[in-house]
């Protein structure tokens, strides 16, 4: 199937400051990870850290906040992990949760998530 991309926009929590990204749909992912000068750019700050494993299987410590997160007619805050200055943004499964949708890995694209309310 390869690689997921898809067009977002990320807001600042008060929407008064957005940029259109291109990234990653990683279902591996628990949360959004966005580089960390986009992120201060739209006056997105830290409110915490937290631990992450990532892909080489190492525990690392990264920065958190929350930033809204529109793809399509969808939004919703979503927490965000502030990552290296040039790495790939990444759309994580929370935030996709959140939006009501998911990665049909068939087709690669993004489909609406049959929610539950039993």
């Amino acid at each position: 199937m390869g690689y997921v991309k898809i067009k977002a926009k990320i807001s600042n929590t008060d929407r008064t400051k957005s940029k259109e990204l291109e990234l990653i749909a990683d279902t591996g992912a628990i949360y959004t990870a966005i580089p960390e000068n986009i992120l201060k750019s739209l006056d997105i700050m830290p409110k915490g850290k937290r631990r992450f494993k990532i892909a080489d299987g190492k525990i690392k410590e990264f920065k958190i906040g929350e930033a809204y997160i529109e793809i399509g007619k969808e939004g919703a805050t979503s927490i965000v992990a502030f990552l290296e200055e040039n790495a790939m943004p990444l759309l994580g499964v929370t935030t996709l949760e959140l939006l009501g949708l998911q990665v049909d890995p068939v087709s690669g694209e993004l489909k609406p998530l049959e929610l539950f309310m039993l």
